[in-house]
This record gives C-alpha cells, structure tokens and sequence, in this order.
C-alpha cells in the first residue's frame, strides 16, 4: 500500500471537505476520529474507509496509509491521532419507547456528553432542533463513540411532540421554575424527555404541550447545572 503523503492529494481534498456540515449532509458521510470512535463504528456497521499513519492496520474496509503532515491537515484535533475513520450516516430506525428531544443546544460538548448519558441509561432515539449538528467533529469526539448507538433524527420539535402524542408517548419537559421534583415522577413504558437551550431551557411554547414537567432540587447556592450534568440525572432518575 502506497502511502499518501501530499496534502494537495484529491483524496486528501475530499476527506478535508467533510469538516463542511453541508458536503457532510451532501456526501452522507462524516469523520470519527481515534481508535475507539472507529471501533464503535465498525461494529455498527457504519464504517466505510479507514485513515491512519500506521502500517498493516487490519481492517475490513479499504484502508489508506498516510504521513503525519497529511493527517494533521484531515484531523480537527491539536494532536492529530493515528486513525480516523470516513463513516456513513446511519439509517434511520424505529423510535423505540424512549426518545431524548434536544431542542436549540449549541455547545458540542453538551451534545456528546448527552449522546453518551443516552446511550448509558437506555435512549431508542434522539432527535435534534435547531441544534448543533449531530455529526460535528467535537460531538462525535465527546460522545465517545456513543453516536452510533443511537437512532438519530433531525425533526421540528412540536410537531414532532403532536406526532407522538397520537402514539401515546408521555412527553416530559424540564421547567427549572415550575417543574415538579423528579424523584416523583414516574415515567410509562413509552415516553419523550424534552430538553432545550443551555442558557433559557426549554420554551414556554413547548413546555404547554408537555405531560408532565419537572425540576431537580438542589442545593439553594446553586441556581441551575449544565444541560448535560442535568440530561444524565433526569435520564438515571427515569431509568
């Protein structure tokens, strides 16, 4: 296997331009970046091309050996790893009984700390509004590998709340000013947790549509915690 070692390379180029949200959408494909994320793409089944600067890497998808240089110019990271890999957008699935509705959170981070806790306490589904996109390097990074785990779908949240009421899903919201203390409640066997903006929450407007809306209690220091710290308590307490 020849190595590729000019970053002016057209393979190079393409696997650059998947950094592009919109030649992500387009191409269907994105970067999983590190030994774990691309084994957890694999068993999947969403890995298509493998990229490393190691030799013999053995793997059951066409693999591409490549110098320091031109791994440096694909990867996003300060130290770029020895492996990244192309992979495909999964398919969508079934909902299942429990779905995670993010609605308008923008900090990568959160995303992937969510996707992982989604993922650790038994989420089917999670759907995404205007929110940042699901298959950003940073998301895919934070989530540990957990994104492909999981049946991902990007919907307009109320409607997308009416859709499931009609199949008799129990809708959640989170009101950190309203809400009941999550240690009572109890959720059915299908159900849809709600969760929105790192800075305002969950609107108003979609906050009326919920079954049910509930707070943590903490600590009277303590005004709020970050959207994921909070997406993992409610998600462990529901489990």
């Amino acid at each position: 296997m020849a190595i590729i070692n000019s970053t002016t390379n057209f393979r190079v180029l393409q696997w650059c331009k998947l950094k592009n949200k919109a030649f992500r959408d387009k191409q269907k494909l994105f970067i999983a970046e590190g030994y774990h994320s691309v084994l957890e793409a694999s068993k999947a089944g969403c890995l298509k091309e493998v990229i490393t600067t190691e030799k013999n890497r053995d793997v059951n998808v066409p693999s591409f050996q490549v110098t320091y240089e031109v791994m440096e110019k694909i990867s996003s990271m300060a130290t770029p790893t020895k492996i990244i890999g192309i992979c495909c957008y999964p398919e969508e699935t079934d909902y299942g009984n429990k779905i995670l509705l993010i609605d308008q959170i923008h900090h990568p981070g959160n995303l992937g700390t969510i996707m992982r806790s989604a993922v650790a306490f038994g989420i089917d589904t999670l759907v995404l509004n205007n929110s940042v996109d699901a298959y950003n390097q940073k998301v895919i990074q934070a989530s540990q590998g957990m994104i492909f785990h999981l049946n991902i779908l990007k919907r307009p949240i109320k409607d997308f709340i009416l859709e499931l009421k009609t199949r008799k899903y129990q809708i959640i919201g989170t009101d950190v000013k309203e809400g009941i203390d999550l240690h009572t409640v109890k959720s059915r066997g299908k159900h849809a947790v709600l969760v929105g903006n790192e800075g305002e929450g969950v609107s108003d407007d979609l906050l009326n549509f919920c079954d049910v809306k509930i707070n943590i209690k903490m600590h009277e220091k303590c005004e709020s915690l970050n959207v994921g710290v909070a997406t993992s308590i409610i998600l462990f307490n529901l489990t």
